[in-house]
């Protein structure tokens, strides 16, 4: 028998709940290609959070635009990404290193799945779970990561996450050579 006096209340699964939470912190995010958050939590409290943004002292994509650069993936697909700002996942890692906050044992709540410099941080400051609202579209080789290191990776949604100006067609790389 419950004890809920509402019973269209339904509350929030823990992952829910943090999942939520990392939308907020995303609110702060600075780059509008992946406004991103990171909540990063140990039984169940908040150790520190990260967003989306340039490193302290320089300018933000918001204020100055993005500073692109295109990657040629080994499958020959083109996509350009934005490299002015620092992820929010690699933000709330070095959040937790100023203010001496030990991240082993952690899990890690964030946007979509981690790229691979981030799964590295991840794997190297003793995180062991991280969930993930979406996955990236170059999530593979941060997944293979992960399950090699026995790091449990769980997405809420099975859908990639999508943003604009993400790929780019190779007809448009053919024009800017000619």
């Amino acid at each position: 028998m419950s004890n809920n006096l509402n019973p269209e209340h339904i509350r929030p699964s823990w992952d829910e709940y943090f999942i939520k939470l990392a939308d907020t912190v995303s609110e702060r995010a600075t780059c509008d290609r992946g406004r991103s958050g990171c909540v990063i939590v140990k039984d169940r409290q908040i150790l520190v959070t990260g967003y989306v943004g340039s490193p302290r002292g320089l300018a933000h994509c918001d204020d100055v635009g993005h500073l692109f650069k295109k990657v040629i993936h080994e499958v020959g697909n083109v996509t350009q990404h934005c490299v002015r700002t620092v992820h929010a996942e690699q933000n709330a890692i070095t959040q937790a290193a100023r203010r001496g906050i030990a991240l082993d044992g952690g899990t890690l709540y964030c946007r979509m799945t981690p790229c691979r410099t981030c799964a590295m941080l991840i794997i190297n400051c003793g995180i062991e779970r991280v969930v993930c609202e979406r996955k990236y579209h170059s999530a593979q080789e941060s997944e293979d990561m992960f399950k090699e290191v026995g790091i449990e990776l769980k997405y809420v949604n099975n859908e990639v996450q999508q943003y604009d100006g993400q790929k780019i067609d190779n007809e448009d790389i053919i024009k800017e050579r000619d």
